[in-house]
């Protein structure tokens, strides 16, 4: 899989120094000052990775979120912004975001970061098979007992983490940290995403005051 990073950002010193940074390490980066630009481009041929500022000046970073993740749900996504609110962090998270790269940050970390992305996304196998569930995770499809299944981004990444850890007790924290990309926070949201794959027929144990364990059987 070749390595591509979409970088939407409208400060050129950012865009120079993140693309210049990147490409050492034999990234491909390309950066666009818009959100016209980011998206012409991201139709033709969507990125590996996309990391995204949230104040622009033709448009809002988590409007690019949302509309990037319900076209291609497999683009990982980096939230990058100044704003220094806790709800903006859980707003980008909640629509889908990956992660979040509070600005001002160190290049260095940041290269780190996008290196382990990319080590992540190569090492995931493509399919995974538990029990009754098949799930292609190149093509984003899921089947149960042979039917076709159809689920949201973020249904879809929990579904994941649970087939890449069949019949292991995952806690709460765990599924946060994991899926939604946070420490800590309102756990309900874990309970609610759960409540829902079992109503589609997916075999998901409680267990009590810890979390939840997905049943191979």
């Amino acid at each position: 899989m070749e390595k591509t990073v979409f970088l939407l950002e409208d400060d050129d010193g950012i865009c120079d120094l993140v693309k210049c940074t990147l490409q050492l390490g034999g990234i491909d980066c390309r950066t666009f000052g818009t959100v016209r630009a980011f998206e012409d481009a991201a139709a033709l041929d969507p990125p590996s990775i996309a990391v995204l500022d949230i104040m622009l000046p033709d448009g809002n970073g988590l409007d690019v979120l949302t509309r990037l993740k319900k076209k291609h749900p497999e683009v990982y996504c980096i939230m990058l912004s100044a704003l220094g609110k806790e709800s903006d962090k859980v707003t980008g998270l909640n629509l889908g975001a990956d992660d979040y790269i509070a600005k001002p940050f160190g290049i260095l970390e940041f290269s780190a970061k996008i290196a382990a992305v990319f080590r992540r996304i190569k090492k995931k196998p493509v399919l995974l098979q538990v029990g009754g569930v098949t799930m292609d995770c190149e093509k984003m499809s899921v089947t149960l007992n042979g039917k076709e299944v159809s689920l949201s981004g973020k249904e879809f990444k929990l579904l994941q983490y649970s087939l890449e850890n069949p019949d292991k007790v995952l806690t709460r924290d765990e599924l946060l940290s994991n899926v939604w990309g946070y420490e800590g926070g309102e756990t309900r949201t874990i309970d609610n995403y759960v409540s829902h794959l079992r109503k589609l027929g997916f075999n998901y144990e409680t267990v009590f005051g810890v979390g939840y364990k997905f049943k191979s059987e």
